[in-house]
């Protein structure tokens, strides 16, 4: 094995150290915890409806089935989070091997760099270990952006079919990937304006057939996923309803998740909180200034591929600045080619650097922006991976949430009926996840937005601030004179479900004598 292939190997495995690292240790995201739930229902009843208003594309859960059987998995209890997360970070690592599908346009030196800032870097790091799409999403967007330069430049029906596949499982992924989409045509039209010499292959008629062929593809694959592989062919119609709910929610007609223009750029460039780690990835972001300093000012030395990569990343930072809808992964998308973009222009100085001990520096320039990822990726990871000073932190569960599940397991143990205890979680717009998945091996547990007063009395009861007043009315001015229990508090100090979400816990004076006893 080469050098750079023997550096390419220990650089995936690098990677997946760093993305499967500890997968329980942060608690699960709200999100994560909804799909989680979703890919329940298909592992136990081998159905999945796909839903136009919620849950994006269904390739995360049919794919999460692979590790599922692997184990032995067969209903929600036994899943546990490295199950879950093993996929997206599968696929965050899949994504370096698509780099490669560039073949030799992309020089060795510039792949090496992309391939080593892409291992570390702390977005794609701490995503790969998110279950949410995302990452799924950026692998198969950078497979059908290297398959589409490619069959754009020699037309093939082998080209053709790699890149309709990854184009059908963009769209079976996210509904966002009609951007990108956008972005892929605008890029390779682009470069044929200031390369006429270029793309002659696909103007011929086996190049038109081949188009066809990918075409083709890319609506097989994404039609079978959305079809449920043809149990549910109403899930096809609705892949299309789903666009009219992302313009809604594009356009700022949604009400949350509403940020400035420049939200990805502050969250990539600077990020800083009294007694915390100052955060930013902008070494990446100015190397792939230079990329661009020479697709604008310097076109003789920028090759057609820097042109077709600049073009869709600036395409899709544009586009997705100007959404008011944001949200922190979303930046990936133009993140992921700028991370290639950084990567050939440190080759290109390196390159331009007199004599090989300036070389040398510059790739021990090029080390240290790596070594300075890797240890924000870390801390990110570990010691902050569920801080609000983390800027991939974004909305996230709190540490807390070990506290009150732990504690809500302590008291069931010291009940008669240990886990079929009747439990009542109440929650203002369903605020209580990721509460169903900590407790998905309960069987007797209701939440609520409300108290339910037809509901039975609880022993054990969880909930927001403002049901407080509500609970207190329920479990002692609704039962009959001599069948009143005193409640005391569950919890002995203020515990949130993430920042700024307060729960408050209520348990018979009974029970938690009980459980005194047995401690």
């Amino acid at each position: 094995m080469s050098r750079r292939g023997l550096a390419f190997f220990f650089i995936l495995l690098f990677a997946w150290a760093l993305r499967t690292d500890h997968p329980a240790k942060r608690p699960m995201h709200t999100d994560e915890a909804v799909h989680a739930a979703k890919f329940g229902a298909l592992l136990e009843h081998h159905r999945y409806h796909y839903d136009p208003y919620e849950y994006h594309g269904p390739t995360l859960n049919y794919f999460t089935l692979i590790p599922a059987r692997l184990r032995g998995q067969r209903n929600l209890v036994q899943v546990d989070e490295a199950t879950l997360r093993v996929v997206p970070a599968f696929f965050g690592v899949l994504l370096l091997l698509t780099f490669l599908a560039f073949g030799r346009e992309l020089n060795g030196t510039a792949l090496v760099i992309a391939l080593l800032l892409s291992a570390v870097s702390p977005a794609m790091v701490f995503y790969s270990r998110y279950y949410i799409q995302e990452m799924l999403l950026i692998c198969f967007s950078s497979a059908a952006l290297a398959g589409g330069w490619r069959f754009a430049n020699d037309g093939r029906a082998s080209w053709a079919v790699f890149t309709g596949a990854a184009m059908g499982l963009m769209h079976a992924t996210k509904e966002t990937s009609l951007i990108a989409f956008f972005a892929l045509a605008l890029s390779l039209l682009v470069v044929f304006v200031f390369d006429r010499s270029r793309f002659a292959a696909v103007r011929n008629r086996d190049g038109l057939k081949n188009t066809a062929l990918l075409a083709a593809v890319a609506l097989l694959v994404s039609g079978l996923f959305y079809s449920s592989f043809g149990s549910h062919p109403a899930g096809m119609l609705d892949a299309l309803k789903s666009i009219q709910t992302y313009l809604h929610r594009a356009v700022g007609l949604h009400q949350a998740h509403l940020h400035p223009w420049y939200y990805y750029f502050k969250v990539l460039l600077f990020n800083h909180a009294p007694g915390r780690p100052l955060w930013s990835e902008a070494a990446v972001v100015l190397l792939s200034l230079y990329s661009f300093y020479l697709i604008f000012f310097r076109r003789s030395r920028a090759p057609s591929l820097l042109l077709y990569l600049g073009t869709y990343t600036l395409v899709l930072a544009i586009v997705y600045s100007a959404l008011s809808y944001k949200t922190p992964w979303s930046m990936l998308g133009f993140y992921q080619p700028m991370i290639l973009l950084a990567g050939f222009a440190a080759a290109r100085i390196a390159q331009a650097l007199p004599g090989k001990t300036w070389r040398l520096v510059g790739l021990v320039v090029v080390a240290c922006v790596a070594g300075h990822l890797l240890w924000q990726t870390r801390l990110q990871n570990s010691k902050y991976d569920c801080d609000p000073s983390n800027p991939y932190v974004y909305g996230h569960t709190g540490g807390d949430v070990f506290k009150i599940v732990e504690r809500i397991r302590q008291l069931a143990e010291a009940h008669p009926l240990g886990k079929e205890v009747f439990i009542e979680i109440v929650c203002t717009a369903d605020d209580y996840w990721p509460l169903p998945w900590y407790l998905r091996d309960f069987t007797n547990v209701g939440y609520w937005n409300q108290v339910e007063l037809n509901a039975p009395l609880a022993e054990l009861v969880v909930a927001g601030p403002d049901q407080e007043q509500a609970v207190l009315h329920k479990v002692y001015e609704t039962p009959p004179p001599g069948e009143r229990n005193l409640y005391v508090p569950m919890f002995d100090e203020y515990v949130e479900l993430r920042p700024g979400v307060e729960l408050r816990g209520y348990v018979t004076n009974a029970l938690w004598e009980r459980w005194l006893r047995s401690r």
